[in-house]
């Protein structure tokens, strides 16, 4: 079972669930990705979203992407998740929940 997700809170696919199940869940445009978004404001390997087995916690970073993440509505090249951030990519918002 999966300890954190992400899920999707605009658009036609509001309530799409993606559950990170790994280490590392890439997010971005290329069809090789962990979550695709079909949206040409995102870069092909945009976001990457890292869980640390030390500590357990979650961290977004920005892959040098071409518009940017933002976490909560701020500008971020890395940021800690809590639950209930929303973190935009492109012209999709994700909420962030951990179990």
């Amino acid at each position: 079972m999966a300890r954190a997700s992400l899920v999707i809170c605009n658009g036609e696919f509001e309530g799409m669930r993606y559950d990170l199940e790994g280490e590392e869940t890439l997010i971005g445009r290329n069809p090789t990705t962990h979550v695709t978004l079909l949206d040409e404001n995102i870069s092909r390997e945009h976001a990457l979203i890292l869980f640390d087995l030390d500590d357990g916690e979650y961290t977004v970073e920005d892959l040098q992407s071409t518009n940017g993440t933002k976490v909560n509505g701020k500008g971020i090249r890395s940021h800690v998740l809590q639950p209930g951030d929303e973190i935009q990519i492109g012209h999709t918002v994700f909420r962030f929940d951990r179990d």
